[in-house]
């Protein structure tokens, strides 16, 4: 019986020693936290500081004023070094019902939605599931075109037909309201086959279906939906939960959805609306700015691989503008990237993230009613260098 009460006895030291063990590890993880918040801010303080933030704020809202004169509804966040220099939201998001635009707001991304699709083909090539150099036959056999390779579908060098334009008679009388996969279908089936305007390779020429075929590629190499594939493998990994692709069946993303105005009109669904990878990404200026930092920190995709990426690839026609694999570019005289970005435009949407690799800033301007002011950034990335004159144009738009 002695023995009996001394294991019990030895049994509540142990469980009392534990417990005295984990609230002294509790205790002194606590002060940990609130010393390491601390000096986050003491951080972000000396950060915006050095910047400059608070002076670059009032300018930037001087000018802010002078686009919504000019007719501007959405919403704008700048950033640089982690700190957020300044961010609005303006107007409406649903103008017959007076509901506001609100930071948490959806836009759909336009054109700026390639950027997404690019991320994600360089993903799966890095994963082996797709081939840079591999053709477009080798994933659809059925494809009636020779030589279009995955690469010169990111850079805009395949040389093939507009889906709009050679499908847009069978949509409108049917009103169809096609997908990616039926693109695939109907290119695959087109008697006659429609003319190519070049051959692979051979000119640079910016066209939707470059992306649209992007899209149903990754379909085909992951198995599963372009809305599954990038909820789960682009939007989730790096915190993007207000992100969507336009066709999800997720409901939320309807929470703060805005809605495209041109004209004084909202605009109904478009025939087109179900293509994605072109077109097709819901997104909030917050996410955008993850966007930025999972770019900048090489979270989704390797170092190399988005080097490959920003690397200029047009040189037909001389100047400052270029395009990499799902980016625009803004070079120098020796054809060296300086700045990197991407506008879009769809059904009452633009919109405009621009970002400088050197001075670690970012715009971004998402508009849901539509007004070229949003593209007519040069006065905002001439703030963000501290009043030096950059080489950006007045009007960057090259939809």
């Amino acid at each position: 019986m002695m023995r009996l009460y001394l294991y019990i006895f030895v049994f509540f030291c142990s469980v009392s020693l534990f417990s005295c063990q984990t609230k002294t590890a509790d205790s002194t993880k606590a002060p940990l936290t609130v010393v390491d918040s601390a000096e986050l801010k003491r951080k972000e303080a000396k950060i915006r500081k050095d910047i400059k933030a608070d002076v670059k704020a009032a300018l930037i809202e001087e000018i802010m004023q002078k686009k919504l004169a000019q007719g501007f509804n959405g919403n704008v966040l700048v950033a640089q070094k982690d700190v957020i220099v300044y961010e609005k939201a303006f107007g409406y998001a649903n103008f017959k019902d007076t509901i506001r635009n609100v930071l948490q707001s959806k836009f759909q991304l336009a054109s700026l939605s390639k950027t997404f699709t690019a991320v994600a083909v360089m993903k799966l090539t890095e994963q082996g599931k797709l081939g840079l150099d591999n053709t477009v036959k080798d994933y659809f056999p059925d494809f009636p075109y020779d030589g279009v390779t995955v690469r010169s579908l990111l850079c805009h060098r395949s040389g093939l037909p507009f889906y709009q334009y050679t499908f847009d008679k069978l949509v409108r009388e049917g009103k169809l309201y096609p997908t990616n996969q039926d693109i695939m279908r109907w290119f695959a089936k087109a008697i006659p086959v429609p003319p190519r305007f070049n051959l692979p390779d051979h000119f640079f020429s910016y066209n939707n279906t470059n992306y649209a075929i992007l899209a149903a590629l990754v379909e085909k190499a992951s198995g599963k939906s372009f809305d599954e594939y990038m909820r789960e493998n682009i939007f989730l990994p790096i915190g993007m939960k207000n992100s969507f692709i336009g066709t999800t069946k997720n409901d939320s993303i309807n929470i703060n959805r805005t809605y495209g105005y041109q004209f004084g009109q909202r605009l109904p669904k478009d025939y087109y609306d179900d293509v994605t990878g072109d077109k097709g990404v819901y997104s909030t200026v917050e996410d955008l700015l993850k966007w930025y930092k999972a770019l900048r920190d090489n979270t989704l995709i390797s170092k190399e691989s988005f080097k490959e990426m920003i690397l200029p690839r047009s040189f037909e026609h001389p100047g400052l503008r270029n395009y990499g694999y799902g980016f625009r570019l803004w070079v120098d005289a020796k054809q060296k990237t300086d700045y990197i970005y991407h506008t879009g435009w769809w059904k009452g949407y633009n919109t405009i993230m621009f970002f400088d690799p050197r001075e670690d800033f970012v715009i971004i301007l998402l508009s849901n009613r539509y007004n070229r002011s949003v593209y007519n950034i040069k006065e905002i990335v001439d703030i963000m260098h501290g009043g030096k004159q950059s080489s950006v144009e007045e009007n960057i738009l090259d939809e």
